[in-house]
C-alpha cells in the first residue's frame, strides 16, 4: 500500500486525512477500505525510510496536520514500482493491477503500456485455455442432499457469466491499450478545469 500513497503524493503534498479520503472515495475500487490507523503507520514507516518528509501545517480551532511530500528516495522507489515487472493472477480485474494502472499511466506511459500487454496477453492464453474446456461434472457417491441437475445448472450459469465478464475486461483492456499507443499531449495541460500557468 505505500506505493499508492507515493503515486498520490506525485500528484501534489497531502495530508493523512486528504490521503485516507481519497483511499474512501476515488481509491475504493483500487484497495479495500484501510482503517486509518493503518494509513498512518504507514506514512510513519515511509518517513522513516526517507520516502516522504513532512511539514506541519496549523490549523486554526483544530489539531495541527501533517503534509507530507515525497522525497528524491520516495520518487524513485515510486517509479522503481510504476516499472517493476507484472505477474498476472489467474483472477482477472486484480486491484493490483488496476492499482499498478491507475498511477503507472500518468506516470510512464511506456510502463503503462508494457503492464496492459502483460495483462492481455496472460488473458487471451487464460480464455484459449478455458473457453471451450470439457465442462462437465462427474458425481460419484454424492451427498444425498445434493441436487445434481441444479448443480449442472449453476455451473453452466457460472461459467457463462465468467466468459462474459473475461469479454468486458479484454475489451477495456484493448480500449485502455488503444488510448495509451495513440496519446497525444495537448500543448498545455492544467489540471482538470483549471488553465496552465505561462
Amino acid at each position: 500500500m505505500e506505493y499508492p500513497l507515493l503515486a498520490l503524493l506525485s500528484f501534489r503534498p497531502l495530508s493523512g486525512y486528504d490521503l485516507r479520503k481519497f483511499i474512501e472515495t476515488e481509491g475504493q475500487f483500487l484497495r479495500s477500505r484501510l482503517h486509518h490507523s493503518h494509513i498512518y503507520r504507514l506514512l510513519g514507516r515511509m518517513v522513516a525510510n526517507g520516502w516522504v518528509t513532512f511539514e506541519i501545517d496549523p490549523r486554526e480551532g483544530k489539531p495541527d496536520a501533517k503534509v507530507y511530500r515525497l522525497t528524491e528516495v520516495g520518487r524513485e522507489a515510486l517509479m522503481a514500482w510504476v516499472r517493476s515487472p507484472y505477474q498476472p493472477p489467474s483472477r482477472f480485474q486484480d486491484p493490483d493491477f488496476l492499482t499498478r494502472f491507475a498511477f503507472a499511466a500518468p506516470l510512464d506511459r511506456q510502463a503503462a503500456i508494457n503492464l496492459i500487454r502483460t495483462e492481455l496477453d496472460y488473458r487471451y492464453a487464460q480464455i484459449a485455455r478455458n473457453r471451450h474446456r470439457h465442462r462437465a461434472l462427474d458425481f460419484i457417491d454424492p451427498l444425498p442432499e445434493l441436487d445434481r441437475e441444479l448443480a449442472v445448472e449453476i455451473s453452466e450459469a457460472m461459467h457463462l457469466f465468467g466468459a462474459s465478464s473475461m469479454d468486458r475486461w479484454v475489451a477495456w483492456l484493448e480500449e485502455m491499450l488503444r488510448r495509451l499507443e495513440d496519446w497525444q499531449p495537448r500543448e498545455s495541460h492544467g489540471a482538470q478545469g483549471e488553465e496552465t500557468a505561462t
